[in-house]
């Protein structure tokens, strides 16, 4: 096997172990961002080996994918809606004109923002309100997640100062084990259970104000929003990282397990008010 060039995330490097089925369930559209500016190796190898296990999960539970890789711009992001389902996976942080004002006017972005890309967010916008607008469920991890809470209208935090609960320290892996507790009453709880949960974080931005519509899901110890869901449609949004295979295999399997079960039935049009 070549090795990877370091810095930089190839198809090669996230081909799954495990085959295709050969009845899928469901096929997936899967959404990410497998390069961004200013991306480092240590980061290229989180990127290379959660992608792989994202997919690697996909098959082993029946389901087959598609990949949208935004790190080039895609042709036509509403050609998610032609799957059964979209899974957003992780990446760079948001563009904070985005979801503070039109790209045009100043905007202040958080200084500790990394891997800035706006045309990938439009791009994963777009992809979002195609997949909203066709039906189909949808489940976002981190910045998957955080696209989610923009396009309901929501806004993003842009640097958690007292972050220990969220990462490791500047000497230590990114990724920590974090307890969240999942609230009652929502598709989280109805996939995980409600109560605690320990979960892979390593993020430095969460979701600030919940979009219009969406609704609380978990949270962290010190009250940063970890989790919601859309009561009006299948929509679920984690900002931990269950496609880390250094944490709970069976809450992985669960929440994906729920994203193929959701994608297999009818599409319906939503019972609430449509998504901003």
């Amino acid at each position: 096997m070549t090795a990877p060039t370091p810095g930089v995330v190839t198809l090669a490097d996230i081909e799954p172990a495990i085959a295709a089925p050969a009845q899928p369930l469901a096929c997936i559209a899967v959404l990410a961002s497998l390069n961004f500016p200013d991306m480092t190796e240590p980061v290229a190898e989180l990127i290379r080996r959660f992608t792989r296990v994202a997919l690697e999960s996909l098959h082993a539970l029946g389901a087959s994918y598609r990949l949208f890789d935004t790190s080039r711009a895609l042709p036509d992001p509403a050609a998610v809606a032609a799957c059964d389902g979209l899974l957003l996976l992780g990446g760079g942080d948001i563009d904070a004109s985005c979801y503070l004002g039109p790209a045009e006017l100043p905007v202040e972005q958080d200084p500790r923002s990394y891997g800035i890309d706006l045309r990938a967010d439009r791009d994963g916008l777009a992809a979002i309100a195609a997949a909203l607008a066709a039906g189909i469920p949808v489940l976002g991890i981190c910045r998957g997640a955080q696209l989610l809470n923009v396009h309901y209208g929501g806004t993003i935090l842009g640097d958690i100062e007292d972050y220990v609960l969220h990462r490791g320290h500047d000497a230590e892996p990114m990724f920590i084990d974090e307890e969240v507790r999942v609230l009652p009453g929502n598709r989280v709880a109805d996939i995980l259970g409600a109560g605690p949960v320990v979960v892979r974080s390593g993020h430095h931005q969460a979701v600030d104000r919940l979009g219009a519509g969406l609704r609380l899901a978990a949270v962290a110890a010190d009250g940063i929003i970890e989790g919601f869901d859309d009561p009006n449609r299948w929509l679920v949004g984690v900002q931990w990282h269950p496609e880390d295979d250094d944490g709970v295999h069976h809450d992985r399997m669960r929440l994906f397990g729920a994203l193929i079960d959701a994608s297999t039935q009818p599409r319906n049009a939503p019972s609430g008010p449509p998504p901003l």
